[in-house]
């Protein structure tokens, strides 16, 4: 077997069998791609003759190039998933990457958001702007549902129980789930839908998209990633805000209030409870972490130990 004919078996496979996004498909066709080139370079006939010498090579090309330890991971899982692929086809046995770990990679605090940030972002839209109220739509639900840019430009109208209090959205390989939504979060969204809506010229096959651009077509993750950014940069905020910040600080924000952890996995649509988890870690360690960019000459660990006698 070729290079080129298993990864056209496996494009199919993640397009049928575990229905991914086209986006993740295209990351995981590229990662093999990437071995596929390095391997002919080295000599390597095909992808059943890799072994994990290969591989072990491959990827300390990919450090000696200058991709980073979390790129490295990212193509490695890929790698992986893929040889797990020729192994459910009965192609393969054994994997040449099973034994192989990936970079370690130090922990990275997600950006998060404080209520005030968020609200200087909303407070600089101007209302009377054609897309004023589509756009602080778009902020409040991104933070009040934790949505991820993807599930917010899919967002459909007939997904809308406004009256119910909920949304239902199409998450990573399309799993449904319900989301609670609060009223003011609604009348916003209502204040946008019947009004601004209402005045744009709707293009075919359009039509129960949430939200729209000035052409009448569902938005795009760019543009929602332009207006986070403008509003961000517009309220003063020298952080770097993405609309997955938004998410962020929903989940965290939750976690702080005490909610309970498996409704903000449930909300989040995370798989695994583990990668809920990071909120309770990031409520103590963005706490530490705030206080040594704002006081960096107080000693932390000894004020700790301070409030600990007291």
């Amino acid at each position: 077997m070729d290079w080129k004919s298993s990864i056209s078996g496996f494009e199919a496979y993640l397009m049928l069998e575990r229905s991914l996004s086209k986006n993740s498909i295209v990351a995981y066709i590229t990662d093999v791609e990437k071995l596929a080139s390095y391997a002919n370079g080295q000599g390597v006939a095909g992808p059943l003759t890799v072994t994990q010498h290969d591989a072990e090579q491959f990827l300390g090309f990919l450090h000696e190039i200058g991709i980073s330890a979390r790129s490295q991971a990212r193509i490695l899982s890929g790698l992986k998933a893929y040889y797990k692929y020729l192994i459910l086809e009965g192609i393969i046995k054994q994997s040449p990457l099973e034994l192989i770990e990936g970079p370690r990679l130090g922990k990275k605090l997600p950006i998060v958001l404080h209520h005030e940030e968020i609200d200087a972002m909303i407070n600089t839209i101007d209302l009377s702007h054609p897309q004023g109220h589509r756009n602080k739509a778009i902020i409040e639900v991104l933070y009040a549902c934790g949505l991820r840019v993807t599930e917010l430009i899919s967002l459909k109208l007939s997904n809308f129980y406004d009256e119910l209090g909920y949304i239902q959205v199409i998450g990573k390989n399309n799993k449904e789930r319900v989301i609670p939504i609060a009223d003011y979060s609604i009348s916003v969204v209502r204040q946008y839908t019947d009004n601004e809506r209402k005045q744009i010229d709707i293009k075919p096959g359009n039509s129960d998209y949430v939200f729209l651009n000035r052409r009448g077509k569902a938005l795009s993750r760019v543009m929602i990633f332009n207006i986070v950014k403008q509003l961000a940069n517009d309220a003063g905020i020298s952080k770097t805000v993405s609309p997955h910040t938004f998410r962020h600080s929903f989940a965290t924000h939750l976690v702080e209030g005490g909610a309970d952890l498996r409704a903000v996995q449930q909300m989040l649509g995370h798989e695994s409870i583990l990668t809920t988890e990071l909120y309770t870690h990031l409520d103590t360690d963005y706490l530490r972490y705030t206080l040594e960019q704002y006081l960096p000459v107080l000693d932390t660990h000894q004020m700790t130990q301070q409030l600990q006698v007291n």
